[in-house]
């Protein structure tokens, strides 16, 4: 061991959940390595750890916060074990515990939801705070999904009586014309990712039973105009493809005791070049006014396959313009380049 490493051994009271803690095939272990930099080795209810000292230091932290996590009745996936190494390595001081601790929503049989980063936690807390929050970043940081978690669980809250989820029906490349069927058949598949979160969340003899007694409703954003929602959680998703006019129509829409959450990803605007998104515009116009809390993801904050960060980077630099290159002034022979 060279002076610049450090060793450390950790041992866990309950060899039950220390097993539990590594994982299969160690995998836990296996991330640590991969993600710091380290060697780690598990005997029974030990934890070898060799590598640079605050690379090793990390790594403790990691494991004693995530037994803790195990301790406290809950399960741990490979995607929280990188969540936890970035998280701590971006905010040492941060609790695990406070983040995953709670539930969000205990809805049907289906699982406990819960905040799989700081950037989460914070939106939950801020949706829970205020009736109206506006959410923006990119695909895969649960905008959407955590919203319907926290709508359903106010509803079984009975917090509110109804729980509305809406989209625009913007053709993203593709003519609705072209699509056989009715209307209700056309605007269906712009629909389908609401439907599939909610299957994820409760069993479909639940939900479908509940949409039946307009319980839930999951519309077109156009069937919003002219309706007052009271005592409603109302999500508006997709909203970097609303014109002005709608976002306007659908944020007046809000009555007495319910509470609205639009989320979109304003890269990814499916609108003719010419006309405004109503997310980009309505970021503006109520910037700094009060009830109304902005919530924004980076590509960091992204809990689906580790890929869809880097293909999101890998966008945000083809789409980045490139730096200018300098200009060369031609040079006469036997001028002095300092003075061309």
């Amino acid at each position: 061991m060279t002076a610049s490493e450090a060793r450390q051994t950790l041992i866990f009271e309950d060899n039950a959940i220390a097993a539990a803690l590594y994982g299969e095939g160690d995998r836990t272990l296996r991330i640590l390595e991969r993600e710091l930099g380290i060697d780690a080795r598990a005997r029974g209810n030990e934890v070898r750890l060799v590598g640079r000292a605050g690379s090793v230091a990390l790594a403790r932290k990691v494991l004693e916060q995530l037994y803790g996590v195990l301790r406290s009745g809950q399960s741990l996936s490979p995607r929280d074990v990188q969540g936890a190494v970035r998280m701590l390595r971006r905010e040492p001081d941060v609790e695990l515990d406070d983040v995953y601790q709670e539930v969000l929503a205990d809805v049907g049989s289906r699982h406990r939801i819960t905040a799989k980063n700081l950037a989460q936690r914070r939106y939950v807390e801020l949706i829970r705070e205020l009736d109206v929050v506006l959410a923006v970043g990119p695909a895969g940081t649960g905008k959407t999904y955590l919203a319907m978690a926290l709508a359903l669980a106010s509803l079984n809250r009975h917090e509110v009586s109804r729980v509305i989820l809406t989209r625009p029906a913007v053709e993203a490349g593709e003519k609705l014309g072209f699509l056989p069927g009715s209307m209700t058949d056309k605007v269906d598949p712009y629909l389908r990712p609401l439907y599939d979160a909610l299957g994820d969340m409760m069993p479909f003899e639940k939900w479908s039973r509940l949409m039946e007694r307009g319980v839930i409703e999951v519309a077109p954003l156009a069937f919003m105009r002219g309706r007052t929602l009271n005592d409603a959680f109302v999500i508006l998703d997709e909203a970097q493809n609303t014109t002005s006019e709608q976002m306007k129509m659908f944020l007046t829409r809000l009555g007495f005791d319910s509470q609205a959450v639009v989320t979109g990803d304003i890269t990814q605007i499916d609108l003719p070049s010419e006309r405004t998104s109503g997310l980009v515009e309505v970021l503006e116009v109520l910037q700094g006014v009060d009830g109304i809390g902005v919530m924004r993801f980076s590509e960091e904050d992204v809990v689906r396959h580790s890929l869809v960060q880097t293909i999101i980077r890998a966008y945000d630099r083809y789409r980045s313009p490139s730096p200018p290159r300098p200009r060369q002034v031609p040079q006469r022979d036997g001028e002095d380049p300092k003075l061309a």
